[in-house]
């Protein structure tokens, strides 16, 4: 199987870019991304990292994803292979994490884990960032980790998310982090895992927005669970939003 094989479906807006070349419009973005049900969902990456998830529950979360066309179903390694084989014919592409949830695997390991990945049918790789080398001032290190998986992923047609954990960086860390994955090549800036002390804030939105500009995306995840969660991620500069509730998300404004 191959990520390239994938074709993403035409509803997806997660692109949208508006007014200059350096800057995005970030309420331009969200009016077009809150206008419909369809176009809300278009920016939702449906998500399922627990890892207790059994094939039943991947295999739902697949039948979801194209059931409401959702941006990707993003995945573990482990049921990459799976949710390609539900997925295929639907247009909704299979995302995955690489050296998650920590980032502290060695540079070779996530590149391998990325090259196994995109044979297995992911479009859509979200890495963890080194923390520790970044807290540590190696940022030439931390470039090139990211940008070995960067080179694989855009080889293969798949795009790559850098996960910074914002959480657990000081301002400074977080605008260097981002100006350094944005060198890389990254498609989006990504704030969390989830899986940490806590999880995206409109804050940080807007400083990873402030830095990305129309460089690359911006994705926020972790603890969005409702409508108005993802209203504030949108409003403060995200054009793409990771949540498990996705499904309830996109129902509330339906019922709104």
């Amino acid at each position: 199987m191959s990520s390239t094989t994938v074709d993403t479906h035409t509803t997806d807006i997660s692109t949208h870019e508006s007014g200059s070349a350096h800057h995005f419009d970030a309420a331009d973005f969200a009016r077009h991304a809150l206008a419909t049900p369809q176009a809300l969902a278009s920016v939702i990456d449906h998500t399922l990292l627990k890892p207790e998830a059994t094939r039943a529950q991947v295999l739902q979360l697949a039948q979801e994803a194209a059931e409401y066309k959702f941006a990707c179903a993003m995945v573990n390694p482990v049921w990459v292979a799976t949710a390609y084989a539900a997925l295929v014919g639907t247009g909704v592409p299979v995302g995955v994490v690489i050296g998650f949830p920590l980032g502290a695997n060695l540079s070779t390991t996530k590149r391998e884990e990325a090259a196994a990945m995109v044979r297995l049918g992911a479009h859509e790789l979200d890495m963890v960032l080194n923390i520790g080398l970044l807290k540590s001032g190696e940022n030439a290190r931390v470039e090139k980790d990211i940008r070995g998986v960067v080179e694989i992923a855009h080889d293969a047609g798949a795009l790559v998310k850098v996960i910074l954990e914002t959480c657990l960086l000081s301002t400074e860390e977080k605008l260097r982090a981002s100006e350094i994955a944005c060198a890389a090549g990254v498609d989006f800036l990504k704030t969390s895992t989830g899986f940490s002390v806590s999880g995206a804030t409109p804050a940080d939105v807007a400083l990873l927005r402030g830095v990305a500009g129309n460089r690359c995306g911006v994705k926020a995840s972790g603890g969005i669970r409702t409508l108005a969660d993802a209203r504030s991620m949108l409003e403060a500069g995200a054009n793409r939003i990771g949540a498990s509730a996705s499904a309830a998300i996109v129902q509330a404004l339906h019922s709104n």
